[in-house]
């Protein structure tokens, strides 16, 4: 079986069409579907179940998918690298990040590196949660990584920078008008929760921290992104503990806590950092170090 092979697969079932897979691959459906029953004959079995409406991985083809799909993406991910060890000067860098971070992070160092770097397009890959972000990372679907530490990370782990938490209430809160916040002044409180929290040895960084301070926070809604979290809290739902970055040109009551609370953003990836993947981290540094300035 060859790479080319498992890149016709990939195609197919993400594009969930041989024509548009053909299409996207710049060849004849005829030699696609081809390769696929030459990998097929190969493999021992077929890998695709044609359906009136595209295509589905069989059960050999959701065993088999996964693997082919590392290789791909770890040879689209080497064919960067090789090009990018010389410098940052053309081709593509892969950025895959939680949505909080793509707001609030990205945007001003991705603007410096297409000032400093005008030829390396940037492609990010944006996720809901660290856990997804964390498997799409195995998976090899981005050169580097950009969120919170990542829990048994066998590849490189870099800090970058510290978020600095801050507490989220209306304007017309009572609390808005406090210098800071300690955590047990919140312990009456209904509490906004994302999904997006940090979690350490398997448990969320609040439960933890709340249980020190000798309550259980009482929940109000739970929601999947930030954004949403924040809005929410704004309204008055419940009190909301979050990085202070990911509130830019939001309009709430951002009170810090006493003591300060912060957690490490951290690039991780699969192989050392080398060319555009290193330089494009060491922007992430200075922004860091601007922000805890």
């Amino acid at each position: 079986m060859s790479l080319r092979q498992m890149e016709y697969l990939v195609a197919v079932v993400e594009e969930q069409s041989f024509t548009r897979a053909a299409e996207a691959l710049h060849v004849s459906q005829s030699a696609l579907s081809h390769q696929i029953k030459a990998l097929e004959r190969e493999v021992g079995g077929p890998l695709l179940e044609r359906m009136n409406r595209g295509v589905r991985l069989t059960a050999m083809g959701r065993a088999y998918y996964p693997h082919a799909e590392l290789a791909v993406r770890s040879a689209r991910q080497a064919r960067r690298a090789a090009l990018a060890a010389g410098g940052a000067e053309s081709g593509e860098l892969h950025i895959a990040t939680v949505h909080a971070q793509a707001i609030g992070v990205l945007p001003a160092v991705c603007a410096r590196w297409t000032r400093l770097h005008p030829g390396v397009r940037l492609v990010l890959h944006e996720y809901a949660t660290t856990d997804e972000l964390t498997d799409q990372m195995a998976r090899g679907v981005a050169d580097v990584a950009l969120g919170p530490r990542p829990e048994d990370w066998p590849g490189p782990v870099t800090v970058v920078g510290r978020e600095r938490m801050v507490v989220v209430v209306p304007h017309d809160d009572p609390l808005a008008a406090r210098e800071s916040l300690r955590l047990t002044d919140l312990a009456d409180r209904p509490w906004v929760r994302c999904s997006l929290e940090p979690v350490l040895a398997g448990r969320r960084w609040l439960d933890v921290e709340c249980e020190r301070a000798g309550f259980t926070p009482r929940t109000a809604v739970r929601t999947q992104h930030t954004s949403t979290a924040v809005r929410m809290a704004s309204a008055g739902v419940g009190v909301l503990l979050t990085a202070a970055h990911e509130l830019t040109g939001l309009d709430c009551a951002r009170i810090p806590t006493d003591p300060p609370w912060r957690r490490d953003i951290t690039v991780f990836s699969r192989v050392e950092l080398t060319g555009a993947a290193a330089e494009f981290t060491e922007l992430l540094r200075e922004w860091g170090a601007a922000e805890d300035s």
